[in-house]
């Protein structure tokens, strides 16, 4: 099993840098919330960290094509660099809506959620950390997969709620729409945990 791991090792450091800026870019996102006052300069880090991955992601895709010889499919490569980078891009996105509809009093649950993500970015961070000494990948991706669960039930009671005590139809939509990022954001950490589980099944 992974006898993979024994050639270039590169790819493995170039992930372990994306899920590295991927775990900071959650913690940006738990402290948006946390410090509401200040949204736009913590959305404004949240921005930054987004074209870090965007870097990070390009330069994986570079080294693709430039490598004859892949530690593993070169089609999960690029899969595992994309969905990495795209649980980052929705975190962006919920920073976003924030900024665009002037979201002034975010619902506790946006909050929940945010920690929601951020747990399953550091499961997804030791996930790719342990691709190369043949960790327990397999049951971090079953604890991604167990917080994407919890992150739809509070998604779903915190949208039956606002419909239920939200009068104003704008901010009824501006609100729903930040916590459907939110929990789509979780959905991309699932999608990650997929093609992890994926590379290591190959592996095996």
């Amino acid at each position: 099993m992974f006898g993979f791991m024994r050639k270039d090792p590169t790819f493995f450091t170039m992930f372990s840098q994306i899920a590295t800026n991927l775990v900071a870019g959650a913690y940006a996102l738990v402290d948006l919330f946390d410090n509401y006052p200040a949204r736009e300069e913590k959305a404004a880090e949240i921005k930054r960290l987004e074209h870090v991955g965007d870097d990070l992601t390009h330069s994986v895709l570079t080294k693709l094509n430039q490598t004859f010889i892949t530690p593993f499919d070169r089609e999960d490569i690029h899969r595992l660099a994309s969905s990495l980078d795209d649980v980052l891009d929705f975190v962006n996105a919920a920073a976003e809506r924030i900024w665009m509809y002037k979201i002034t009093e975010p619902p506790p649950a946006a909050a929940r959620l945010s920690r929601l993500v951020l747990s399953q970015c550091k499961e997804l961070g030791q996930a790719v950390s342990h691709l190369q000494n043949q960790g327990d990948v397999l049951g971090r991706c079953v604890e991604i997969k167990r917080l994407e669960n919890e992150a739809d039930v509070a998604s779903r009671e915190a949208i039956a709620r606002l419909f239920e005590g939200e009068r104003d139809p704008i901010k009824l939509i501006k609100t729903k729409e930040l916590l459907e990022v939110l929990e789509t954001a979780t959905d991309k950490a699932e999608d990650a945990a997929n093609v992890l589980e994926t590379v290591v099944l190959k592996s095996a």
